[in-house]
């Protein structure tokens, strides 16, 4: 979504409901013939669409499949590596983190995501209420959770309520979130700490909309953890000092992936002390969208 839009586009969403034994079967499987393009009701029925994108394992059957029934006038476009060869779609993007190259392949250092340039700019402009009320300069800490490859122990929650302590201790006003994964242990350990200085800290509880994207652009430094790419990601945009602090557990391309930021001058590793150095904001979203436009406008012949 974050690419169509820096694209200018209003992209129809088509959730692809894939069932019974399909998505065991993806990517290399064929598709339900219930989604069959001449089926009523079929994501993939005419009239194709110009340009389509798609993402997950899953959706790959569906995207081989249109393009297979638009003879090829669908220009596609497919997030993440496909597991099936750069051949998939017309353009591919990929982190830097996975193995897939190709010509039709773009890599960036980073995922895309909504947190474009302009957007960031607009809540600095527009603080939410809530975040304008603590007082500068704000540390921003996003709680990921436990996942296939990360375990989120009692330590950690120790680790994490202590950072929250350090970032107030140096003088920051600390603006913490959870994600859908974070334990309820997590929450509990960090909101403790920062009940401690109600008047420098705020916890978003699920109260309201989440200020998740005014954290990170209001917050003079970032502290995440390392158990997900595109919190990562998105920590990166504003060019703020960006910390990680990475939970039990781990994994090989996680690891290639925080490596190479930090190799970068983009990401360092949460040591005690936020520091107030800056990196180049890095915007994976807008280098995605002007080779789309690029590749699409030499695909339509203009």
């Amino acid at each position: 979504m974050g690419v169509a839009q820096a694209l200018g586009l209003d992209p129809l969403v088509k959730p692809a409901r894939i069932a019974g034994l399909f998505p065991a079967l993806a990517p290399f499987g064929p598709i339900d013939p219930r989604d069959r393009p001449e089926r009523t009701g079929s994501p993939i029925a005419p009239p194709f669409p110009d340009l389509c994108f798609a993402a997950g394992r899953k959706t790959v059957p569906l995207l081989r499949a249109l393009r297979r029934a638009s003879k090829g006038r669908t220009f596609t476009v497919f997030l993440e590596d496909p597991r099936v060869g750069a051949g998939l779609a017309d353009l591919i993007w990929v982190p830097a983190h996975d193995s897939l190259r190709g010509e039709n392949v773009i890599v960036t250092p980073t995922t895309p995501h909504r947190l474009r340039p302009e957007l960031l700019a607009a809540a600095r402009q527009n603080p939410d209420l809530r975040i304008a009320a603590l007082p500068a300069p704000r540390a921003a800490l996003v709680l990921g959770g436990p996942s296939a490859h990360y375990r989120f122990t009692g330590a950690d929650d120790a680790a994490l309520a202590g950072i929250a302590q350090a970032l107030l201790a140096q003088g920051f006003s600390v603006m913490a979130t959870p994600s859908r994964r974070t334990a309820p242990s997590t929450v509990a350990a960090v909101r403790a700490t920062l009940a401690l200085a109600p008047a420098k800290a705020f916890f978003w509880d699920g109260s309201g909309d989440n200020p998740y994207a005014q954290m990170i652009a209001n917050a003079d430094a970032i502290v995440v953890t390392g158990d997900s790419v595109n919190m990562v990601s998105e920590a990166l945009a504003p060019g703020v000092p960006a910390y990680v602090y990475e939970p039990t557990g781990g994994h090989a391309k996680m690891r290639r992936f925080l490596d190479g930021l930090i190799a970068g001058g983009h990401l360092r590793r949460w040591a005690g002390v936020a520091g107030m150095w800056r990196h180049e904001p890095l915007d994976a979203t807008s280098v995605i969208a002007a080779e789309v436009a690029r590749r699409f406008r030499v695909f339509r012949g203009v």
